[in-house]
């Protein structure tokens, strides 16, 4: 009985149980009012944000053009720099004068006269017709104060210097195109250098130029002439290393013209005179330019410490590129101002212009007279020398 008892009860318990379970709504069924609440997140602590500065432009810095230099003129420029001619060729003055002040001249001084003149680089065929000369002048002249021994010498010095020889520097544009110049020589004489102080000469004069850097065997030829022509304004026209030289010196020609410039220079290869090749390449470019006209100005360039050597350099350039003139560097130093002379007579051109010094302004057009007062000095000095 007990056992039935505990029946009916665990069944009503299961069945109220069931009942109970049917009864309650879901998670699913609850209400969107009702439902449960998403888990809380804990809040980040506030991080107090920089705001942001604003982007600052920052100007890039500015590079200033090289300036322009305004060279002086070329006018006078030889009698500026005569001393620098007097400090080296004042022993070849002096020592004529001395001389040929003696009471008496015999043969033992006339021999010292020609040694004077051979050492002074005047060469010995011009030194023989100086020394000619000389020795009719004592003769007619007898007794002679030193004032006249000077004017004597003076007259003698200029008439182998060439007082009329046209030393005209043809860099005067032509209607249709520009003047053209050509600077050849030997690596080492001062051709490029010279070419860029010539550049400022004719810019100092008023003339606009253009520079052509056809040694192109010599990557600093031709940065050493973009130098040049960015301290005057001047273009330069150049080439790749070691490209043809001739087409360079085309290029400049015809951008010159273009450009309505005054005067083109160009500055062309310098290698040994004596490789004939080099010599053929260099005629090559004189021809080339003149397909666009005829070249105005061949100058020389010649280093006059080399005396008597720099001539065997001159024969070989004359007879390839008609050279029209003469350009003698470094005539301040310890070059013997007889060479003036003695090149000259040997290719019967003109020296045009003297290299007197480092400085960019010192390349000075060739003026005889000032040359050989140059060459004799102060005449109050010489006479009261020749007097002690």
């Amino acid at each position: 009985m007990e056992f039935v008892v505990l029946g009916i009860v665990l069944a009503v318990v299961f069945v109220a149980a069931l009942v109970s379970l049917l009864r309650t709504p879901t998670r699913r069924q609850l209400p969107p009012d009702v439902a449960e609440p998403p888990p809380a997140v804990a809040e980040a602590p506030a991080v107090a944000v920089e705001p942001h500065p604003e982007p600052v432009e920052v100007e890039a810095p500015v590079v200033a053009a090289p300036a322009i230099e305004r060279p002086p003129p070329s006018a006078g420029r030889l009698v500026r720099l005569r001393s620098r001619l007097a400090r080296s060729q004042g022993t070849f003055g002096r020592g004529l004068l001395t001389l040929l002040s003696r009471d008496t001249i015999d043969e033992d001084t006339w021999d010292e006269v020609e040694d004077t003149l051979i050492g002074a680089d005047v060469g010995v065929a011009a030194t023989r017709q100086l020394t000619d000369n000389l020795q009719t002048q004592v003769k007619v002249l007898g007794a002679r104060t030193p004032d006249q021994v000077r004017t004597m010498l003076r007259d003698q010095l200029l008439v182998a210097v060439g007082p009329d020889l046209d030393r005209t520097l043809h860099t005067m544009p032509h209607e249709d195109r520009p003047a053209i110049v050509l600077m050849v020589g030997v690596n080492g004489t001062g051709k490029t250098t010279t070419c860029g102080k010539l550049a400022r000469a004719l810019v100092g004069d008023g003339r606009t130029v253009l520079l052509g850097a056809a040694d192109t065997f010599r990557a600093a030829a031709a940065d050493q002439l973009a130098t040049w022509g960015e301290r005057v304004g001047a273009e330069v026209v150049r080439g790749p290393e070691e490209s043809d030289p001739a087409s360079v010196a085309f290029d400049a020609v015809r951008r010159g013209t273009e450009a309505k410039v005054d005067t083109v220079l160009i500055d062309t290869a310098g290698r040994l005179h004596t490789k004939q090749g080099l010599m053929d390449e260099l005629g090559k470019v004189k021809r080339v330019v003149e397909r666009q006209g005829a070249v105005d100005e061949v100058l020389l360039v010649l280093d006059a410490t080399t005396g008597q050597n720099g001539l065997v350099q001159a024969r070989v350039f004359a007879e390839v590129v008609d050279v029209t003139g003469i350009v003698l560097t470094k005539l301040d130093g310890t070059a013997k101002g007889g060479i003036v002379i003695a090149a000259q007579r040997e290719l019967g051109v003109p020296v045009k212009l003297v290299g007197l010094g480092e400085g960019p302004d010192d390349l000075a057009p060739f003026e005889p007279e000032a040359f050989v007062d140059a060459i004799l000095g102060d005449p109050e000095i010489q006479i009261a020398e020749t007097q002690s």
